[in-house]
């Protein structure tokens, strides 16, 4: 099992085709995993507030996006791809569905969307070096 992490930047965009050139040799099945996170409002100083999850149609606009443009490289490869839309942190989400379906393999861009969260808590390709625990590629 091979879990893709997918946000529609052109890095999880390399990740995605590495997928494309090397999953069929290693005869895997494919999970594509996209991170929702909470919208939070920060409000100064140093405060935030949590906006509470998506509307069930934005939520549902961001998975048609997933199964349909982040994942169509797979599909028109003809690789068999299960979507998921998870909710939480990015790293956590990945290493979430990785545990979940004993993936044997990783698969992640160098950089995704990130963002002033990404310069406070380090990469998303950061965290999950460290913290995984299951074979990982990051894409440059």
């Amino acid at each position: 099992m091979i879990v893709v992490a997918v946000d529609g930047s052109e890095s999880a965009a390399r990740a995605i085709q590495w997928v494309v050139e090397h999953g069929p040799r290693l005869g895997a099945d494919v999970v594509a995993v996209h991170a929702l996170e909470e919208p939070v409002y920060a409000v100064p100083p140093m405060a935030a507030v949590a906006l509470g999850p998506l509307p069930p149609e934005l939520r549902a606009e961001v998975r048609a996006t997933l199964e349909r443009d982040w994942c169509a490289p797979l599909t028109d490869a003809g690789i068999a791809v299960k979507c998921e839309l998870v909710d939480g942190p990015p790293a956590a989400a990945i290493i979430r569905v990785a545990n979940e379906h004993d993936a044997d393999l990783v698969v992640v861009g160098r950089r995704g969307r990130g963002g002033f969260t990404e310069l406070l808590l380090g990469s998303v390709s950061h965290q999950l070096a460290h913290h995984v625990g299951r074979a990982l590629v990051i894409v440059p």
